[in-house]
């Protein structure tokens, strides 16, 4: 007898969906071949549980014993998780832009047997809304189609398999000039917004890919109007409701153009990103406003997203049911909570209003407006501080939204190398600590010899490794390395890429699939370069692959960091808003600078020097401790190189050529003040960047 079979997952988003009356299957064989044999098409259904609409649409149709019975009568119906499952989730976003649908979640995709799509929605309402059918009249209207209009059917399938095809197989190569990267940085500046910041219209996202690109053209050119949109965009996302003011942390997005309305779910991968770019915004000019903000939103990950030593995924927009109930305040709500404090002071600086600056009286807390218009003192931060406490401890009293709680394997290796980054900068070990334990925590629940799983929840791991998930660990090891000098690390990075390398490679275009060659195959193998919520694998491995090279001399690396930028780099004049990642490596390609310091690292000298380099914003540097009694690779730029006069020494390697050794730290740091040199990519074995 047919049932719902979601009872036997592990996602917190499909569980959410085991009691459905409609006879959900997880993405598989089984389900494909269940509906071959009943000669069924399939109702496709993706979301997350962090997604508004999504619940929306569970509680309407989905629950409705009604709209069940349709479901189960006319076809054979799949669930799926995008976190868990983002290679079916990509496929079918992108058939669904080829049907002329924007795409998004809840994703309703309706599928051939073979699954194959032949029509698509979002979210669709139970009742006429939005100007929207109601879902059972589409659920009848398709079934209709696929029984009744073979051939439309067929011509629909034919033609989203040839965007595939267009998408993901077709030639992107080109070629690129040393002048390629500022000429990328001024039309991406042109795309942002002047006033607030990010790129202009709504919604708007944080896009930290691209702020980078913005953030290292002002410290290659030290052109102002980069450094100024960069920091327009960092500002407002930290003064504004995307931001939690009282717990920390950032929303997924913003529904507005100045950042004050946020959507209200909390992700692993935008958070650890932040993490990444205020760190390395702050290395520049200190600014304690970056400062307060990775502070607060790893304390928020300690307090609220742990899972063992890792991390949780997400934390879900609703809670009671309504989209941001839990970190709304009415005026009276803050009164009460901050009884006996200045409470005046606080509803000014944070913008509370009587009559509410949201739905229903109530406020989001933002310090957008005015921005400039209030010189705080010592005190004020302090009373502050105490009274953003008394309202977490009020609000800890609310009922909290869901915890996707499912440790997502790249989106953990991401908030890995944050927390490395961020620990050294700011000279906070316990951060380093973190980052450490959380990634041997990564090898014993996601690692089995050189391949990796996805996710993990409750002692089951599923499905098998991305590409983001082995570009991004590789990433982490390699930070780590840089860091700790464990030679471990490498060893790790070195094998997640040797498995890309054999399972992944695209033989005949060049680049890396985002599937496996031995995965379970569906009806496309994409192979992308566009960064989406998470900055993408092609673009990572651009930089991870030169890092490698750096570290090791072997030229197959520096010869794969190289293929991976010819076999895209026709993309960068067509797309390159969407190519952040691609082109932030390839910077690092063209100017990559080798900080070699000679010295043990426990003399205090090693330490100072290290210091020096990790109080500079350097987003293309490479730094290595060398033991005096190692030796550096023979074709490396510094090999050779020894301490000056018993003296921990540093040198700094660019294009094959190394400074004169520099002892003093103060010089060190002064000497790392200027701007870098570029030129092509990596092209010969002398350690060229």
């Amino acid at each position: 007898m047919s049932r719902n079979l979601l009872d036997a997952e592990t996602s917190p988003y499909l569980l959410l969906h085991k009691d459905n009356p409609v006879h959900w299957r997880p993405w598989g064989k089984e389900a494909l071949a269940e509906a071959e044999a009943a000669g069924k098409p399939i109702l496709l259904s993706v979301g997350y549980t962090a997604c508004h609409w999504c619940h929306v649409m569970n509680e309407e149709s989905f629950a409705d014993p009604e709209t069940a019975a349709l479901i189960n009568d006319l076809f054979i119906p799949i669930k799926v998780d995008r976190e868990e499952r983002p290679d079916v989730d990509q496929i079918y976003q992108a058939a669904a832009n080829a049907l002329g649908n924007s795409g998004g979640w809840p994703l309703t995709m309706f599928l051939t047997p073979l699954g194959e799509p032949y029509f698509s929605a979002t979210y669709l309402p139970k009742e006429p809304r939005f100007g929207a059918p109601p879902f059972k009249r589409v659920l009848t209207d398709v079934a209709a189609i696929y029984a009744d209009k073979p051939e439309p059917v067929a011509q629909t399938t034919a033609r989203v398999q040839e965007l595939f095809t267009q998408l993901w197989s077709r030639d992107l190569s080109g070629q690129i000039n040393p002048g390629t990267i500022n000429d990328l940085a001024i039309h991406i500046g042109q795309r942002f917004d002047m006033f607030y910041g990010g790129l202009t219209g709504t919604p708007k996202f944080p896009t930290v890919g691209l702020v980078e690109v913005l953030w290292r053209g002002y410290l290659r050119t030290g052109a102002m109007q980069f450094i100024h949109l960069a920091r327009s965009s960092l500002d407002a996302m930290s003064m504004g409701g995307i931001y939690d003011h009282v717990g920390g942390g950032f929303a997924r997005y913003s529904t507005d153009e100045r950042w004050l309305v946020p959507h209200f779910e909390k992700m692993l991968s935008d958070n650890a990103q932040l993490i990444a770019i205020l760190t390395l915004a702050w290395q520049h000019d200190r600014s304690p406003l970056y400062r307060d903000r990775v502070e607060e939103t790893i304390q928020w990950i300690r307090r609220e997203m742990m899972v063992g030593d890792a991390f949780a995924a997400s934390i879900d927009a609703d809670s009671e049911g309504e989209e941001g109930k839990y970190y709304l305040w009415t005026e009276a709500e803050i009164d009460a909570a901050l009884k006996g404090t200045y409470v005046a002071r606080f509803k000014e600086i944070y913008g509370v209003m009587p009559q509410g600056n949201f739905q229903n009286g109530r406020n989001i807390l933002h310090r957008l407006s005015p921005l400039q218009n209030f010189t705080l003192t010592d005190a004020d931060m302090a009373l502050l501080k105490k009274q953003r406490q008394l309202l977490l401890d009020t609000r800890l009293k609310r009922v909290a939204p869901i915890r996707d709680d499912k440790v997502i394997t790249d989106w953990n290796a991401m908030m890995v190398a944050a927390l490395a980054q961020a620990g050294a900068a700011f000279r906070k070990p316990e951060w380093l600590a973190m980052a450490t334990r959380a990634y041997d925590h990564l090898l014993n629940i996601v690692s089995e010899g050189d391949r990796l799983y996805h996710s993990w929840r409750d002692a089951k791991r599923n499905p098998n490794g991305f590409a983001d998930d082995y570009a991004h660990m590789a990433r982490a090891a390699l930070i780590l390395f840089e860091l700790l000098g464990e030679k471990r690390y490498l060893a790790d990075a070195q094998r997640w890429i040797h498995t890309l390398n054999e399972h992944f490679w695209d033989m005949q275009n060049g680049g890396y699939f985002y599937t496996a060659d031995d995965a379970d195959p569906l009806i496309a193998r994409p192979r992308m370069v566009f960064d989406q919520a998470m900055p993408c694998a092609n673009g990572t491995m651009v930089e991870v692959l030169a890092r490698l090279f750096f570290i090791t001399g072997d030229p197959l690396y520096r010869d794969k960091s190289n293929a991976q930028i010819q076999a895209f780099s026709g993309e960068l004049v067509r797309v390159p808003v969407s190519m952040g990642t691609f082109i932030n490596g390839l910077e690092y390609v063209m100017t990559g600078l080798q900080i070699i310091i000679v010295g043990s690292r426990s003399n205090p000298k090693t330490s100072e020097l290290v210091q020096a380099v990790l109080g500079r914003s350097l987003p293309n540097k490479l730094l290595m401790v060398v033991e005096p009694e190692e030796q550096l690779p023979p074709n490396h730029p510094a090999y050779g190189k020894t301490m000056v006069n018993g003296v921990p020494t540093a040198y700094l390697c660019q294009h094959a050529t190394c400074s004169a050794p520099i002892t003093n730290p103060l010089q060190l740091s002064q000497v790392l003040q200027l701007p870098p040199q570029t030129q092509q990519p990596m092209g010969s074995p002398q350690g060229t960047a």
